[in-house]
């Protein structure tokens, strides 16, 4: 399989080696710098966000999970799209490596695993995902000099901290030892990944762009980041509502058929949709076992009359 360090065809022009890209020479005006620097009041606001800190300590529900792997085959796909329509843009080619990071394939694969082969007839976008999608495609489109700030904040992100929510959710929901439904954690064409985020960190720095531009493209990190914690809260809110595990029992949950804003139950729990759901609430009401005591009584009353009217 082709590395890092090669291009698939393997010729020798194309050959990269690490020791001259070694982060050294770093200055504070390298985009690297200035993204680190620039993002990390948002990264560390990301990682407190109630969903990662209950993730990070294996507090994280099955349903939940796939909710979040929905959420991020939309986000990927549109960001690879718009990647694949700038693969020859200046300003992004060099960050190019679709063979490396691409990560739609295995997301449908998680996605084929957990809702089975018509997975796709039972996801749909949510709310605030479908927000972070429409910032991607209006950068890809009209501003493809900052696709490099959605880019950077996912792949750098999934080779760092990923590593670490890959192990989580493989021991706390108990998946198979042979990854699967954690397929997007697994990158199988990079071989060392702290050595191909230094590369990637070198083809950045060595971006023709102007100081504004990278100001612009710090900014539009931040907004990225802003994008995530928007997705964590939603989940973390639907969180809230899901029993132990949907088919538990509990409160009904969206079965993914559908556009999940117009389910009453998820609109009304997510503070979209003024009066809760009748329906929800009387079901939820009703597998009470106090109040399904009182209704046997009443049956048995009601019974009762009925045959003595009868009678």
């Amino acid at each position: 399989m082709p590395s890092a360090l090669e291009s698939p065809e393997g010729g020798e022009e194309d050959i990269l080696h690490y020791e001259e890209i070694e982060d050294d020479a770093v200055s504070p005006m390298d985009l690297s710098e200035l993204l680190k620097e620039g993002t990390k009041e948002s990264h560390d606001r990301a990682e407190n966000t109630q969903f990662v800190k209950d993730f990070l300590k294996g507090r994280i529900k099955k349903e939940l999970f796939k909710l979040a792997t929905v959420a991020l085959y939309f986000t990927y796909s549109a960001l690879e799209e718009e990647m694949d329509r700038n693969k020859d843009n200046p300003l992004f080619a060099p960050l190019y490596f679709p063979v490396e990071l691409h990560r739609r394939e295995a997301l449908a694969k998680d996605l084929k695993y957990f809702y089975g082969e018509d997975w796709k007839e039972k996801i749909q976008c949510s709310e605030a995902t479908q927000q972070y999608v429409d910032r991607i495609h209006h950068v890809g489109q009209h501003e493809p000099e900052l696709l490099v700030a959605h880019a950077y904040t996912r792949y750098m992100g999934d080779l760092s901290g990923g590593q670490v929510l890959k192990k989580v959710a493989q021991r706390a929901l108990k998946l198979p030892s042979t990854e699967e439904g954690i397929q997007f954690y697994v990158f199988d064409n990079i071989s060392n990944a702290q050595q191909f985020k230094q590369l990637y960190r070198a083809r950045m720095n060595a971006l023709d762009l102007d100081k504004n531009t990278k100001e612009r493209i710090v900014e539009e990190a931040n907004k990225a980041f802003r994008f995530n914690m928007q997705v964590f809260d939603e989940l973390d809110k639907i969180g809230r509502w899901l029993g132990e595990e949907a088919q538990d029992g509990g409160f009904p949950v969206h079965d993914g058929k559908g556009d999940i804003r117009k389910c009453p139950y998820y609109a009304d729990k997510l503070g979209t949709a003024s009066p809760s759901c009748p329906f929800h609430a009387a079901v939820g009401l009703a597998r009470q076992p106090l109040v399904q005591l009182v209704l046997a009584a009443c049956m048995a009353v009601a019974a009762g009359a009925a045959a003595w009217y009868i009678l």
